[in-house]
């Protein structure tokens, strides 16, 4: 297991990751700075951000301390000089999940984030343009969300050809 960048803000809980040197979990607080203390040691590539919805899941394994919440975002981090990857997951809440968003220090997150707002529902606070990216803009809800009612969208078919 690797270790934290030196200039990583104190008392951010660590694990074993699975396919990554690092797993990571900051407080929404210490989120920003924690990326930035990886960016400033190497980091190069915000490889991907996503975001969970734990609803089913609330008893899932964290190290101690961290107090799960029903959605998460998720943050894979990677050194291509150092060949490392590191794997970044802070809490969003419940209700109204929020964290910080990451586009100041990686821009390549900002359809990553929109895309994890327009479906998720988790809001980023700083974003530059957090508008709907994959649902229309009159969409109600957010489809991936576990508690997302199951619809039952119209399908027209165009009537098969006859004979020629």
């Amino acid at each position: 297991m690797i270790p934290l960048p030196p200039t990583a803000p104190p008392g951010v809980a660590t694990s074993e990751s699975l396919a990554s040197d690092l797993g990571c979990f900051p407080t929404p607080e210490t989120y920003v700075a924690l990326v930035r203390a990886f960016k400033d040691d190497g980091f190069e590539l915000c490889a991907d951000l996503c975001g969970v919805d734990y609803l089913e899941h609330p008893g899932r394994d964290l190290p101690d301390g961290v107090v799960p919440t029903r959605f998460e975002v998720v943050v894979n981090l990677l050194s291509l000089s150092k060949r490392q990857r590191v794997r970044v997951r802070v809490q969003a809440g419940d209700d109204e999940p929020r964290v910080p968003s990451l586009f100041d220090l990686y821009p390549g997150t900002e359809a990553m984030e929109r895309e994890a707002f327009d479906l998720f529902g988790i809001l980023f606070d700083g974003h530059p343009d957090l508008t709907r990216i994959l649902m229309p803009e009159e969409w109600e809800g957010h489809p991936l969300r576990k508690d997302y009612a199951v619809g039952r969208v119209p399908v027209q078919f165009k009537e098969a050809p006859g004979p020629r």
